[in-house]
């Protein structure tokens, strides 16, 4: 679209949700065009033209990917919303600088060369995604989240400019006194998420929301008539949470759907996965999260989702792990190297018949097929820094650049923000760290690719900037609260949904990969992880990965959340093959393809 004045063009990817009230201030100060429609598209280039591009998106609340090119001063400007809900790749390939919401747009422009880069692919396998601002392509990055990237006519720019940033947001708060009492913070966060979320429920087609407790309860009180809400269940019990969604939605009075999925059902989305993520990613549950987009698209074009409470009010179990894992290693001081080297003396295997035959060296919840395992872990933490035990936690290959041919695991964001002290608490800085890295990476990715691969538009009210600095304004204990994560999350639901329906462990959006690669994906896995192709591909070695793979089908291990980043990157790489660059179908030509199976060799990959 064009700017009143001729002056700017903008291609917007996303939504602007407070653009009403921009267009009525915009209209006080008379700087206001001869509106054309009613679009947010329109009022964000009227507020650019009146404010400049920074200010205007300092004064948006929304989740965007945007290019605007300047007429005036010959000027492209790339800008991403505050916490990266929207993706936006950009980078030179020969002449000319490249700019989209995906890779495969990249990879259309007929001249499009890019090899992928092994460092990258090493950080995928200690991750399952590939950290922001880096693609698995050399060459080729995502503009940060909250930043602006100015690029002149040549295609040469600089760095990201932030305008805006959780550091500074987050940094002043640990020093101020905080005096509200509970009931007044619980009032406070009802006001503001509250607000959030009756702006994002704003629109022109029809809305629902993937059932999440308190957002529902907010949308259901702010909504004439009954909101869709949309939840999915698996036909096997121990990952199926689809019960307690239909009592929640039971109670609060929403039109409720829900589908029931076999495991059938649900590995036919496994072939779709390369094409959906557009690039490695490994998170399993993004076959869950697909599905139950899927759904929601049957009845709804937008969907509100609950995710990011995790990070802002301290809901992963990590967290509170971490810190008892953390208080350990001080406790032991010395002799935390002869607790790690007591434990290391017996295998994983052993270690695990001996809880299989109850013994009480360990807990009874760990008396499991995966005891040994756990205690292999723990040692590997007794050794680490508080640092290093967030990044042990969250790591799947723990030296993945071994795994990686010619790779070197390059330094990452997570790896620079550990790198500086901060003066909050541990437990603050997992939650920093996390909504830095892992929120962008894996959550947002994972809803975003599912939910465009069907055509609905996910908004997260949770991450309205004015509620993630009101979460990092309260001091930890009102978010983490003798023990028990989401603490203020949780008081705010309970004045809309009984303790009953919501006081339990949280199983997570799980399925059973493990099970599934011993069964019926164990042919196609073997097919990807075969000795002689990973060889002939050239990216990974083979033996440690064939190893784990014949532990994993015996039943000696389980090492499910390891093999399948291998098997997704594999299954991408295939994907790569199959569909060449520059958008040609032709499938019997890889001339072109930037990763054709004959080619992987040669001197593109740097293999030489």
């Amino acid at each position: 679209m064009g700017s009143a004045s001729g002056r700017y063009l903008i291609t917007l990817n996303g939504e602007v949700y407070n653009y009403a009230s921009l267009r009525a201030e915009l209209e006080s100060q008379g700087a206001a065009p001869a509106w054309r429609g009613h679009s947010d598209t329109e009022v964000l280039l009227a507020a650019i033209e009146a404010w400049g591009l920074r200010r205007a998106l300092e004064r948006s609340v929304g989740m965007f990917a945007l290019a605007l090119w300047d007429r005036a001063q010959r000027r492209l400007s790339l800008a991403r919303d505050r916490a990266g809900e929207k993706p936006l790749y950009y980078g030179r390939v020969g002449r000319a600088f490249l700019f989209g919401s995906e890779l495969k747009a990249l990879r259309a422009y007929p001249e499009f060369y890019a090899e992928i880069d092994r460092g990258c692919l090493a950080l995928f396998l200690r991750h399952n995604y590939v950290p922001e601002p880096l693609s698995i392509y050399r060459g080729i990055q995502r503009v940060p989240a909250g930043t602006i990237l100015e690029v002149d006519e040549s295609g040469r720019h600089g760095e990201p400019v932030t305008y805006w940033s959780l550091a500074n947001s987050a940094g002043p708060a640990a020093t101020r006194a905080f005096t509200a009492s509970e009931h007044e913070v619980v009032e406070t966060l009802e006001r503001v998420l509250g607000e959030a979320v009756g702006l994002q429920m704003v629109a022109d087609v029809p809305l629902g929301a993937f059932l999440s407790g308190g957002i529902v309860a907010l949308m259901q009180q702010r909504s004439a008539r009954r909101v869709r809400t949309f939840t999915i269940g698996f036909s096997e019990p121990d990952y199926d949470e689809s019960r307690y969604a239909r009592d929640v939605a039971r109670h609060l009075g929403t039109d409720h759907t829900e589908l029931i999925v076999t495991p059938a059902e649900a590995m036919q989305v496994i072939p779709r996965l390369a094409t959906i993520y557009d690039e490695p990613f490994a998170d399993s549950s993004q076959i869950p999260t697909h599905l139950v987009a899927q759904l929601a698209r049957q009845h709804v074009t937008v969907s509100l989702s609950g995710d990011a409470g995790d990070e802002l009010f301290g809901g992963y179990n990590r967290y509170a792990w971490a810190k008892r894992v953390s208080n350990s290693v001080r406790f032991l001081g010395p002799f935390r190297g002869v607790a790690a080297r007591s434990i290391r003396r017996l295998s994983p295997e052993t270690w695990t018949r001996m809880a299989g035959l109850g013994s009480r060296l360990l807990p009874r919840r760990w008396r499991e097929t995966r005891a040994g395992d756990k205690l292999h872990r723990i040692a590997d933490l007794l050794d680490s820094s508080p640092g290093g035990i967030y990044r042990a936690l969250i790591s799947h290959w723990p030296t993945p650049a071994d795994l990686v041919i010619d790779g070197r695991e390059p330094s990452s964001q997570l790896t620079e923000m550990m790198a500086h002290s901060s003066s909050r608490r541990f437990e603050e800085d997992m939650m920093f760290w996390d909504f830095m890295t892992y929120l962008p990476g894996d959550i947002l990715v994972k809803v975003d690719r599912a939910a465009m691969a069907v055509s609905l538009e996910t908004r997260v009210p949770m991450l309205d900037h004015r509620v993630i600095e009101f979460a990092w304004s309260l001091p930890l204990s009102l978010r983490v609260h003798n023990g028990s994560g989401k603490w203020l999350l949780k008081e705010l639901l309970s004045r809309y949904v009984p303790a009953t329906l919501t006081d339990r462990p949280k199983m997570g959006f799980g399925i059973p990969i493990d099970s599934w690669l011993r069964g019926p994906l164990r042919d196609w896995a073997e097919s990807l992880l075969d000795e002689s192709r990973l060889r002939s591909e050239g990216f990974l070695h083979p033996a440690p990965i064939r190893e784990k793979w014949l532990e994993h089908v015996s039943g000696r291990r389980n090492w499910a959340y390891l093999l399948w980043d291998v098997i997704m990157f594999q299954s991408w790489l295939e994907e790569q093959a199959r569909r060449p660059a520059n958008g040609d179908d032709d499938r019997e030509s890889t001339e072109r393809s930037p990763i054709s199976r004959e080619s992987v060799s040669s001197r593109r990959y740097g293999n030489a």
